[in-house]
């Protein structure tokens, strides 16, 4: 009788209230407009052929704030991508504890819609951050070194289930929004990583995974795994 105590839980806890959601990102759109002032100042000043690539670098911006909404597909046990990108692994990996898990590893290009997104509905229990370092996300190292922050969610049945951010070569900055203790529903926005990143999902040993090495996957609305039958 453990079970329904557990899963009336998450209508205890305070809710995640999800953001970013405007189509695009604020401090995206602010820096837009700033690059585009500075564009059209540089073209009066100097001419089109110093004002022309400051007002592409300015649409370049604005395309990677883009933060589109997503049809989520599935129900409960459903995992969906939390990012936009190319799978770069997904397979068993041992953990630093040593137990087993599943891991699923994507890939965000500066083409990528870099909004992040909860691959499952859960609570959050544990904000971790670590690595000190800025190569290149689908360097292996970078799994390990690079400065990364773990969201680690509890759904209401209990599983564990880990959405690790992890920079780049490029991305400085890792934004997430949620506290300890807040739900997050399943496929809500709840932060993002400038320009360029990798961003995986750990999972139960016992989950199932849907996608493959290779595959191109979109936040939200992509299923990369179901989890574990429930006995």
């Amino acid at each position: 009788m453990a079970e329904p105590a557990r899963a009336s839980e998450a209508t205890l806890v305070p809710r995640f209230v999800e953001r970013p959601t405007e189509p695009i990102v604020r401090d995206g759109l602010v820096l837009a407009v700033a690059i585009a002032a500075g564009a059209l100042l540089a073209g009066l000043l100097f001419g089109p052929w110093v004002g022309g690539p400051l007002l592409v670098l300015a649409l370049f911006t604005l395309a990677f704030f883009r933060n589109p909404a997503r049809e989520i597909p599935g129900d409960e046990r459903t995992v969906v991508a939390p990012a936009d990108g190319r799978v770069l692994e997904a397979g068993e990996i041992l953990r630093p504890d040593g137990s087993r898990a599943l891991r699923v590893g994507i890939f965000l290009s500066v083409f990528d819609v870099h909004v992040n997104r909860s691959p499952i509905a859960g609570r959050v229990v544990s904000l971790e951050r670590g690595g000190t370092r800025y190569l290149a996300a689908f360097d292996r190292r970078a799994e390990t070194d690079n400065v990364r922050l773990e969201l680690g969610l509890e759904t209401a049945r209990g599983e564990r289930v880990g959405v690790v951010q992890i920079t780049g070569l490029i991305a400085r900055r890792i934004v997430c929004h949620p506290g300890i203790g807040e739900w997050l529903e399943r496929g809500a926005r709840y932060g993002l990583i400038r320009f360029g990143s990798r961003t995986d999902v750990v999972l139960p040993l016992e989950s199932q995974l849907r996608v493959r090495r290779g595959e191109r996957v979109q936040g939200g609305a992509s299923v990369i795994a179901v989890l574990p039958e429930v006995r």
